[in-house]
Order: structure tokens, then sequence, then C-alpha cells
């Protein structure tokens, strides 16, 4: 009865201790491996490969994650990293562009015969009822009333109200703005009158004088405002009427109002002379 109750135990012990005995009393001398080696190993063989794989899977599978998380994390470094030079690359951009058009404003303010007063556009009238803009320098810095205001490329405005540190340019493209223009190539004088957003209207040329599509009109300095010979704008939609004393046409502007960003203001005694005149005092109406 006793080895009824236990055999499964004795078959089990037995088993187990089979090669552990057989090992010991064989030594280091190897055997060909009899049949109940064999049993034993067909027995054992499975439960044993089945964990190998077990293991090696979950080896396997714990090590593949933490490549993937380490994967993930140099990718999130990478994005980061990608977004902080693309934010650099924009600002060494914006600083490159800047930095020309400040060496082209210093470059046209050396040549220049008079005094010019750099300054920066900080805020743009939206009543569309006066176009103007606001720049960052006034009467501290020897800006008044009546002077006018430049780029290199061209002319933009005059100055209709100076405080502290600040100034309010009509712009020439106001509807209430005029210029004394002539043609570069002809000499013919006429006016530029501003027009809104559009381009400026030519008004005042004798219909005999030579004006062509494409020529260059500039100041004629004979307005007390603008010096003479600054860029205004160039001809274009020219119209010959033939009956009239005057002919008209559009003049595209040199200066694009819209994108202003740094300007001079020229200070000359054309500007003493406006400072009262007739053409401020009816811009700043």
């Amino acid at each position: 009865s006793l080895l009824k109750r236990y055999r499964r135990f004795l078959l089990v012990a037995a088993l187990l201790l089979y090669p552990l005995g057989a090992f010991l009393l064989g030594g280091r001398r190897g055997r060909d491996p009899n049949f109940i080696d064999r049993g034993v190993i067909a027995l054992t063989a499975p439960v044993q490969q089945g964990l190998t794989a077990g293991i090696d899977g979950l080896v396997g599978t714990v090590r593949n994650y933490l490549d993937l998380r380490g994967v993930r994390q140099d990718n999130d470094a990478l994005r980061l990293e990608n977004l902080q030079l693309r934010a650099t690359v924009q600002v060494l951009g914006e600083a490159r562009s800047e930095n020309g058009r400040l060496r082209k404003l210093l470059a046209y303010a050396e040549a220049a015969p008079g005094p010019e007063i750099p300054a920066r556009v900080v805020g743009v009238n939206p009543v569309a009822k006066l176009l103007s803009v606001r720049i960052s320098s006034g009467e501290k810095d020897g800006v008044f009333r009546g002077m006018s205001v430049v780029t290199p490329d061209g002319i933009v405005g005059q100055v209709i109200r100076s405080t502290g540190g600040y100034a309010d340019v009509a712009l020439v493209t106001d509807p209430q703005s005029r210029v004394a223009v002539r043609v570069q190539r002809s000499r013919a004088r006429g006016t530029a009158a501003g027009a809104g957003n559009g381009p400026l209207q030519l008004e005042n040329m004798l219909r005999t004088e030579d004006v062509e599509d494409g020529d260059l009109i500039i100041t004629s300095g004979t307005d007390g405002i603008y010096p003479p010979g600054l860029v205004v704008g160039r001809v274009t939609q020219l119209e010959k009427k033939e009956h009239g004393m005057f002919q008209g046409a559009d003049i595209q502007p040199a200066v694009d109002t819209s994108r202003l960003e740094e300007v001079l203001v020229v200070g000359s005694p054309y500007s003493a002379m406006a400072s009262g005149g007739a053409s401020a005092e009816g811009a700043q109406k």
C-alpha cells in the first residue's frame, strides 16, 4: 500500500536521480546513452525546448520594446532639434534681409547731400480717409512737420505731425497728396497726384510734352517739399488726348508703401519752406 501511495513520487525521483547517479558513476568517462537515458531525454527535451523558446521570446520582446522605446525617444529628440533649426533659419533669414535693407539705406544716406534721419515704421493708419504711417523718430530726433520721407528706391511721403518720439507721415498715394515732378528723359514737368492704394495719376502735363510709357518720373523740387531728383515711379497707361491742354497717365510708384519697414526723413531747407504750406495743412485735414 505504501508503494502504491507514493509510486508517482518514487517514479519522478528515480527519473531525476538516475542521471545524477549515472554522472557520478561514469565520472569523466564518456559512454553511449542507453535506453533509459534516451527515454529521459525524450521526456525532458520538449519541456526544455519549450522553456528555452519561451525565455528567448520573452528576452526578444523586452529587447525589441527597449529598442523601440529608444528609437521613439531619438525621433522625439530629432523632431525637436529640427523645429529649433527651422526657427533659427527663419530668424537668420529675417536678420539677413533686414541687414540688406539697412545697408542699402545707409549707403543712400551717406551719398545724400543733406542730413538724413533714419526711422522705422511702427504703425499704419487704419482709416482709409488718410493714408499714413507712424515712424519711430520725432521732434527730439530733429523730425518736424513738412519734412519729406524717402527710401533708397524713391519717395514715401511727407511728415504731417511730429511729437517727441514719433511722427506721422502722409503717403504719396493719399488722395490729397500732390508732388511736383518731371520726366527724367525729356525734363517735361507735371504733377503726381495720389489716388488711394492704386497708381499715382499724372496731371498738369501739357499735351505737347514728350512723354512715353516707361519713362522715369522724378521730383522737380519746385513744390518746396521734396528735393529734386528723387524717384517717384514710371509712366504706365499713357493717354494722349486729341483735344484739350493736358495728357494723362498712370505712375507706378517706385516704393510699395504697403511694405515699408525702414525710411529716411530728409532734413533740408525744403522742409522749412513746406512746414506751413497748404500741402501739409491739407493732408493733415
